[in-house]
């Protein structure tokens, strides 16, 4: 008999690492949304609210002490321009009415704020942004449901095809578990996010199903290692091309900042879950195949 490699020993064992990070994100999540309502942190494009945009150089953690009290679900950031490093702007956001948010910054900074010349101010009220948060929603639910259609056409094979859906819904739970953990408050550029990741999530998977079931010439490690090869190749390009514009863009634009942070942490997690979680279930589903022959 062939001696087992370590792999063949320990592949079982590996799939303990995702299963706990699963079990870990499904509880965080459930607390907060026992403690919420909600799964995640949602910023004014997703609850309503007023967005003002003051092209000053003004501090925004002085902004957040002053007025805490004044405006409702005060949040501040500052945007600087990529090449000189020079401060171009502030973003102020809060949940008050766009009137009430006018004066209380005019008041604060001895100014009158004229919109297109000194700042622009964006409100949506709280009907229109859950409104289009609920259709966001079942966009990623139907997205989700055709892609998981899709496999089964692909495939015929209920293990495998669950195998790479398990694996992409464990590419976003994990991502939202983190991006809630770090505190980051989705918007709808993050929800748009996340119907990316679920392209991003099934493209190695399926490339690792069709070596493992429809290469059979070559032994099981050989079609493995070989989709390995090309998965990680994939994915680490996009990964890297992701970080790098990451650097360059969160200095002056929020909204490619989160798109961008959300499919570093997706594709990360899809590292783990394609190369542990899906190889386990993808190797388990052919050995026993193989010695039932």
């Amino acid at each position: 008999m062939k001696e087992k490699n370590w792999h063949d020993k320990s592949y079982k064992i590996l799939l303990l690492i995702p299963i706990i990070i699963i079990l870990f994100s499904l509880i965080y999540l459930t607390i907060t949304y026992q403690k919420t309502g909600d799964l995640f942190k949602k910023d004014i494009s997703l609850t309503g609210g007023t967005s003002i945009t003051v092209y000053d150089q003004i501090s925004a953690n002085s902004i957040k002490l002053d007025l805490f009290e004044k405006l409702q679900n005060l949040n501040a950031r500052e945007i600087y321009d990529f090449g000189t490093d020079e401060q171009k702007a502030l973003i102020i956001e809060t949940t008050s009415d766009w009137e009430i948010s006018k004066n209380v910054l005019e008041e604060y900074l001895g100014y009158t704020l004229v919109e297109g010349e000194n700042s622009d101010i964006e409100f949506t009220g709280s009907i229109l942004s859950q409104s289009f948060y609920n259709q966001l929603l079942i966009a990623i639910l139907v997205a989700f449901l055709f892609m998981a259609i899709v496999v089964f056409i692909i495939f015929r094979n209920f293990i495998p095809s669950m195998a790479v859906i398990l694996s992409a819904f464990a590419d976003i739970l994990m991502t939202l578990a983190v991006v809630d953990l770090f505190g980051l408050k989705m918007s709808t550029a993050g929800i748009v996010a996340f119907l990316m990741l679920i392209g991003y999530s099934v493209d190695t998977d399926i490339l690792l199903t069709i070596r493992v079931l429809k290469r059979d010439e070559d032994p099981l490690n050989t079609r493995l290692l070989g989709a390995l090869k090309t998965g990680l190749t994939m994915t680490l390009t996009s990964f890297f091309a992701i970080l790098a514009a990451l650097f360059i863009v969160q200095s002056f634009s929020v909204v490619l900042t989160q798109i961008f942070i959300i499919l570093v942490l997706g594709l990360f997690f899809d590292m783990l879950n394609t190369w542990i979680t899906n190889v386990s279930i993808l190797k388990w589903y052919a050995e026993h195949k193989e010695n039932k022959k």
